[in-house]
């Protein structure tokens, strides 16, 4: 059994562990207690994937079982354990064995950053640095795999469980893990020094809007008026940067919408989490090694019109989709929802104008404007700011064209007004004084905004 994980040289490894190198391990400290020992358990096992990829033959871990792992690292861990005094019994020390040998048949050294639900963002630079996203905040990583091959294998077992293949010919690919978490890679001759990975996890427990007040990203009035704006059917886009919170807001916004209706989810790589018993969810698919079976986002908009959806929601548009998306909200689909790329709402318009051009029909730059007046309701900006904090620094509503320019009007900002010396943005949101010209709309609907909600004079 041993000669399977000997060396890549044929020596085998001894079963008596010998002396463990101190790793540094630098690991930010969590403010509680619980986070703080999560931490250290984490740090633990990073050490112990360093010290293990170094004796093992890795190859030979993709056809092992899990008992054969056990039977093999586990005079290991002990030893390991032994030399660090660390206070394990022996039911800790077994939980700590099989993890680390479910880690060794998953995805490697990065394994445990997987399961930490503190981190947002798994990114691996080459196969000698790998760095994450905690709070929000960038922090490297003791994470190392052995050598590039190592990489490139823990790569492959990623995109071939999705049927997809990446190598000189497709250098680059996107894919998704069991979880629903969403992985690009570039691989060489695009990427110069090596594999890049970037992995956006897949939250378990998705935020509701409520959530996101401890995280002082939004206000309760915004809050109130983001959730009678979702039950009166009014279409929203939400606009932001890379990792402003987009698809976070988006789930968020979905749980408002009723249980009787019947929603249609359309995305590149699937990651909304709707809470509604009757969703459909359709996602897109790259072609084939011979070039053919590619079904575009716009095929599937097209395709999700002819399944009966009460709103369809597409979980980011970026080109020619847009068009048949806003057809769907000005024909009966209103209340429908999607995300976009952009900085600002003035931005977001403009961008959609472009990818509604994209789908090559014969329209006017004014005719493009008038169905972007009258299909999109609200415009949510996200952003990340330089402390990391990710905040919904304005609410926008559409109320229709002046000339051939499409009108918005403010109703929540956020207003910056220091940085403290750790860097931290000091602000506060406001209204703007302007309501809302659907709120006669929603009270009729039986929905009704508190009398100071939009009073700029009130705190938020």
């Amino acid at each position: 059994m041993l000669g399977r994980f000997t060396r890549s040289n044929g020596t085998a490894v001894p079963q008596v562990a010998t002396p463990v190198p101190e790793v540094a391990v630098h690991v930010v400290a969590a403010p509680e207690d619980a986070d703080g020992e999560a931490d250290r358990l984490l740090a633990l096992k990073v050490e112990i994937h360093s010290h293990l990829i170094e004796r093992f033959n890795l190859a030979a871990l993709d056809t092992a079982s899990k008992d054969e792992i056990l039977n093999e690292i586990r005079p290991i861990v002990r030893e390991f354990v032994r030399n660090r005094n660390l206070p394990f019994n022996a039911r800790e020390l077994d939980q700590l064995t099989s993890d680390t040998a479910d880690e060794m048949l998953g995805l490697g050294p990065i394994e445990p950053l997987l399961k930490d639900d503190s981190i947002a963002d798994i990114l691996i630079n080459t196969h000698r640095r790998v760095f994450i996203e905690r709070r929000g905040v960038l922090e490297e990583t003791p994470i190392r795999f052995r050598d590039e091959a190592h990489l490139l294998r823990v790569i492959n077992k990623i995109v071939s469980a999705i049927g997809r293949r990446v190598d000189e010919s497709y250098p680059m690919v996107d894919a998704r893990l069991e979880d629903g978490s969403r992985v690009n890679v570039a691989v060489r001759p695009i990427s110069v020094d090596g594999p890049l990975v970037s992995i956006r996890k897949f939250s378990k427990h998705p935020y509701s809007l409520e959530r996101l007040i401890e995280f002082n990203s939004i206000r309760p009035p915004m809050i109130d008026m983001l959730k009678i704006a979702v039950r009166s059917r009014k279409s929203i886009l939400v606009s932001g940067g890379t990792g402003s919170g987009k698809t976070t807001l988006l789930n968020a916004l979905s749980s408002y919408i009723s249980h009787r209706e019947r929603l249609i989810t359309i995305e590149d790589a699937a990651e909304l989490q709707l809470q509604q018993p009757h969703v459909g969810r359709l996602e897109t698919r790259p072609p084939n090694v011979e070039g053919k079976g590619e079904v575009r986002q716009r095929e599937l908009v097209k395709n999700a019109l002819r399944m009966r959806p009460d709103r369809i929601i597409v979980g980011e548009v970026r080109g020619e989709e847009a068009f048949d998306m806003l057809q769907a909200m000005n024909t009966g689909h209103e209340g429908s929802m999607t995300t976009i790329h952009a900085n600002t709402p003035r931005d977001a318009l403009s961008r959609l104008e472009q990818m509604v051009g994209m789908a090559g029909m014969p329209m006017t730059a004014e005719s493009i404007r008038a169905q972007i007046a009258s299909a999109i309701d609200i415009i949510v900006q996200t952003q990340r700011l330089s402390d990391g904090g990710r905040r919904v620094i304005s609410i926008s509503e559409l109320t229709g064209m002046e000339g051939n320019v499409i009108q918005l009007q403010e109703i929540y900002h956020f207003v910056r007004r220091d940085v403290t010396e750790d860097g931290k943005i000091v602000g506060d949101f406001r209204a703007t004084g302007i309501r809302p010209r659907f709120a006669q709309e929603a009270a009729t609907l039986g929905h009704h905004f508190a009398k100071d909600a939009f009073n700029p004079q009130v705190a938020l």
